[in-house]
């Protein structure tokens, strides 16, 4: 018996010395030193700020800190500069919207190299070595668009685009609109588009200029929201017989919806994107808490890999524009959103 519980004991002396097993690891104990950093453009566009909320959150849980930060023009040199200046300080980790994909893949890369993961949301660099892609679907997007504007149209008519070309999900969401359009509704014409490029003046002049070249024009779908409101006014102004759906909300659109003058908008579910893109992040930076049956200790890669994650979408109608205000979510959740 002596001989036994000294045995145990030695084995028991091995295994602390040996520190933890994986299995043993906990996934949710941050190290307080650690900061992850959000970047995006136009940082003052409202669509940013529930994405942060639960990005910050997931931060809050994991014990980390976390950073709101980005460029608030709409200029991709700018936000790479602001990547740069995000990278000199060697952060744990960086959730990025990238403006444009091609000119974020050196940087990206380079961040990888150093053991800082970047995970992309809502548009990607799919070129690059980013671990995570997290954003709504956005072929589908489009489609579900398609799919309502012919419903409200009662399967004929005359419809249009807003664009803002050379930003990905963007494209990817006019794109597949009108793919739907000219393979499933025969008698819905897409007559006309117009790059308005997120400026709602740009949108409102495009709306009136269409509109009197194509007299019969039933219907406008944009990818985002900005565009929305100028389109919205134009269309006001023509009669209210030009029904606007458009992707993303912000206060003014919510009010517009409810004023009848936008029919609806399709949006993301920002705070999934945030939510998970942190613990992507975090899984990413403490890669040794995975261990797949994959060759990646062979490779030298990264085993946290999630190419694609779809965070889902809302269909924002009269019906529940009050439960997306942005000031009701903060006064409900009693935060400072991103100035926290």
């Amino acid at each position: 018996m002596k001989k036994l519980v000294i045995g145990i004991m030695i084995v028991s002396l091995m295994i602390l010395s040996a520190g933890p097993t994986l299995a043993e690891k906990s996934f949710f104990k941050g190290d307080p030193s650690e900061t992850y950093y959000m970047c995006v453009m136009v940082s003052g566009v409202e669509y940013w700020f529930p994405v942060y909320e639960m990005f910050k959150q997931a931060g809050q849980q994991l014990g980390v800190k976390t950073v709101y930060t980005g460029t608030p023009e709409y200029d991709v040199n700018k936000q790479l500069a602001a990547f740069e200046q995000i990278l000199a300080k060697k952060p744990a980790g960086i959730f990025l919207h990238p403006m444009n994909p091609d000119p974020f893949i050196e940087p990206i890369n380079r961040a990888y190299e150093m053991g800082i993961p970047v995970v992309t949301f809502a548009a990607d660099s799919p070129n690059s070595k980013r671990v995570s892609y997290i954003t709504s679907d956005n072929v589908r997007e489009g489609y579900f668009a398609a799919d309502k504007i012919a419903e409200l149209l009662g399967g004929k008519g005359e419809v249009a685009t807003l664009q803002n070309p050379g930003q990905d999900n963007h494209d990817l969401r006019v794109k597949s609109f009108i793919k739907r359009i000219e393979t499933k509704y025969p008698d819905i014409k897409v007559v006309a588009g117009a790059a308005s490029n997120q400026d709602a003046n740009k949108a409102y002049q495009a709306t009136l200029t269409m509109a009197q070249a194509h007299p019969k024009l039933g219907a406008i779908f944009m990818p985002e929201a900005t565009s929305a409101m100028g389109a919205a006014q134009a269309a006001k102004e023509l009669g209210g017989n030009i029904k606007i759906l458009n992707c993303d909300v912000n206060e003014k659109v919510l009010d517009m919806i409810k004023e009848g003058d936008i029919w609806g908008a399709l949006n993301p579910n920002q705070g999934v994107q945030g939510y998970f893109g942190m613990l992507f992040l975090y899984l990413a930076k403490h890669s040794d808490l995975i261990d797949p049956m994959n060759d990646y200790k062979r490779m030298g890669y990264n085993p946290m890999q999630i190419p694609y994650a779809d965070n889902g979408l809302a269909l924002v109608s009269r019906d529940n524009a009050d439960d997306f205000y942005w000031d009701k979510y903060l006064k409900r959740r009693g935060t400072k959103g991103i100035k926290e």
